[in-house]
């Protein structure tokens, strides 16, 4: 994966905004999302635990080898789960610095064996952790989104670019592919939109004949709970293999 600080727009675009609504904390469905992460963390621990012992009582080198490499794919999964889980408070945390570590994660763990690029494009911003870690599970389900839909057998270039527009964050994922703007919403935008929603922001779908650009825009700072300004707009890279 690269890091950059230039790039080009997806020209010819068209497409919609879904904009979510603030419904206020779940305490209780955090606290049982973290239950829930904390033992995902353990049977994955558990899981690279047994694999190693099994490479280990191998007297076959091949085997030892396959192995090593069943145990790093599933760090990679690992590491994509611990940046995905749930702070355990909102202090302020650096935006870009988690984004990049996320995005690289996710990179070793899902693209690079398909031979897609991911580019990361950078810009300083600070961000409650809870905020931040919303944005990351929309990243995360965006960048999937477009691995699923967007590319064929011959690879292809996703982008996540995070910039700041007066009092909003935007975060932008854009990839090269061919996906239809027509293929049905799945469970994962379904989540999407709910995270959007927490966060006070919108997300924008543009579709065009050199890829599809999907933006989140949502206040830097938690609103009060009314409604906000919903501009919109946004694109700026570092090599995450």
């Amino acid at each position: 994966m690269q890091i950059m600080k230039q790039g080009t727009r997806v020209g010819g675009i068209h497409g919609f905004r879904e904009i979510g609504i603030y419904d206020g904390p779940r305490i209780e469905e955090n606290l049982l999302l973290q239950e829930i992460t904390h033992r995902i963390n353990n049977e994955l621990a558990s899981t690279i635990g047994f694999v190693a012992l099994t490479a280990r009582q191998s007297g076959n080198e091949e085997v030892k080898i396959a192995m090593a490499g069943v145990i790093q794919h599933i760090n990679d999964f690992a590491s994509v789960h611990r940046a995905l889980q749930m702070p355990d408070d909102d202090h302020p945390v650096d935006a870009s610095a988690y984004l990049r570590d996320l995005c690289r994660s996710i990179s070793r763990a899902r693209l690079q064996y398909r031979n897609i690029e991911l580019l990361f494009r950078e810009f300083p911003l600070k961000l409650g952790a809870t905020r931040c870690w919303r944005m990351g599970m929309i990243v995360s389900e965006l960048i999937a989104n477009a691995s699923r839909h967007a590319f064929r057998r011959d690879g292809g270039m996703i982008e996540v670019e995070l910039s700041s527009r007066g009092a909003l964050a935007q975060c932008t994922v854009t990839d090269d592919g061919s996906a239809l703007e027509n293929v049905r919403p799945g469970q994962g935008m379904k989540i999407v939109r709910a995270l959007a929603g927490d966060l006070n922001g919108s997300i924008d779908h543009r579709f065009g004949p050199c890829g599809t650009i999907v933006t989140l825009s949502f206040p830097l700072f938690e609103p009060e709970p009314h409604s906000i300004d919903q501009s919109l707009s946004g694109f700026g890279c570092v090599d995450l293999r």
